[in-house]
C-alpha cells in the first residue's frame, strides 16, 4: 500500500468537529455521526459506504469533502450492466489499428509491436483508474448507487478497496501513488455483498429531525422566509409519516420550498399544496395517496 502523506486539505479534516465546521460553510449541514465517519474514513484511508432513503445528500458528502479538501472529484455513476471497459478502463482500439499500419513494412518483431499497442499511450481511463494514476494529490472517488450495479461489478471494485491498486493485464499491476479518498453511496434497493462491506467503514443516513432540516433549508435557501420554511419542513416531514413508495427527502423539502416562493406565497394553505404536490409525490401512486390523506389531515401539522 502506498504511504500515506499529508494533503493539502488535511488542516480542514484534522478532527471531526473542524470538519463538521468546514462542511458547514460550504452549505452542507451535518451531524456529528457523520462528520466522525468521514473523517474516520480520510485518516484511515478507508472506504466510507453511505446508506440512506433517497435525496438525503449522500453524493454531496463527496462533493462536499472534495471542495474541503481541495481536491478532485472522480464520480462514477453506477447502474446495471456497469462493466470494466466503463468503469475501469479500455484499449483505444482506433488509435490501435491506425498504429498498426503504421508500423507495417517496419523491421519490428512482433512482441515489439504488441508492447507499443498496449502501452499507456493507447490506454483509455476511466472512473476508477483516474483515481489511482492521480499524480498531484489523492482525488475523492465517490462510486455513487453502487447498489444498482449488479454482483459481478462488485467483484472489480475488491482489489481497488483492498490494495488501491488496478490489474490491467497487458500492464501488469498499477498502485495508486496518492491514496483516494473513496465513497460508495447505496439507495438499499438491494443487499451489497459481505466481501465489500468488510473493506468499508460505514454509516447509515436517515432523516433529519425538525431542527436540522431547518437549518439544511436555511443553508440552502438563505433567502426564505423563515415561516415559510418552518411550515414546508413541518408539512414535508408529516408526508413521510405516509405510506409512500418513495418518502420525500431533503432534496424534496428543497424544491418544495424553492416552488412555494416561486408561486409568491408566504404561507401553506390548500391551494399551494394542490399545486406543487408534484415536488413530492414521484409517481402517479404515491400523488393520489397525498390527496387521500386530504389537505386538512396535513394542514393542522404545519402551523
Amino acid at each position: 500500500m502506498p504511504a500515506l502523506v499529508a494533503q493539502p486539505g488535511d488542516e480542514a479534516v484534522k478532527d471531526p468537529d473542524t470538519l463538521l465546521r468546514s462542511f458547514e460553510r460550504l452549505g452542507y449541514i451535518a451531524d456529528r455521526s457523520l462528520a466522525t465517519a468521514v473523517y474516520l474514513s480520510t485518516r484511515l484511508h478507508k472506504p466510507l459506504l453511505i446508506e440512506g432513503h433517497a435525496g438525503l445528500g449522500k453524493t454531496e458528502v463527496a462533493k462536499t469533502l472534495a471542495s474541503v479538501l481541495g481536491t478532485q472529484l472522480i464520480r462514477l455513476q453506477c447502474y446495471e450492466g456497469l462493466d470494466v471497459s466503463s468503469s475501469v478502463y479500455e484499449w483505444n482500439y482506433q488509435k490501435q489499428l491506425l498504429a498498426i499500419k503504421i508500423q507495417e513494412g517496419t523491421e519490428q518483431t512482433v512482441e515489439e509491436k504488441e508492447r507499443h499497442i498496449f502501452s499507456r499511450e493507447f490506454l483509455l481511463e476511466r472512473p476508477l483508474l483516474k483515481s489511482i494514476l492521480a499524480q498531484d494529490a489523492s482525488p475523492v472517488l465517490l462510486i455513487d448507487e453502487i447498489d444498482r450495479a449488479d454482483e459481478a461489478f462488485e467483484a472489480f471494485l475488491l482489489e481497488l478497496l483492498s490494495d488501491f491498486q488496478i490489474t490491467v493485464p497487458e500492464l501488469g499491476t498499477i498502485h495508486a501513488r496518492h491514496i483516494p479518498y473513496v465513497l460508495l453511496t447505496s439507495n438499499r434497493t438491494r443487499e451489497l455483498s459481505d466481501a465489500l462491506k468488510r473493506r468499508c467503514l460505514y454509516h447509515w443516513i436517515d432523516y433529519p429531525s425538525f431542527e436540522r432540516e431547518m437549518n439544511i433549508v436555511r443553508a440552502r435557501l438563505p433567502g426564505l422566509e423563515e415561516e415559510l420554511g418552518s411550515q414546508v419542513v413541518r408539512y414535508v416531514q408529516a408526508v413521510r409519516r405516509l405510506d409512500l413508495a418513495k418518502p420525500p427527502g431533503v432534496a424534496e423539502t428543497l424544491d418544495c420550498a424553492q416552488a412555494v416562493a416561486s408561486l409568491g406565497s408566504h404561507r401553506l394553505n390548500a391551494e399551494v399544496i394542490e399545486a406543487t404536490m408534484g415536488c413530492l409525490a414521484k409517481s402517479m401512486e404515491d400523488g393520489a395517496k397525498l390527496k387521500d390523506a386530504g389537505i386538512d389531515l396535513l394542514l393542522p401539522q404545519i402551523s
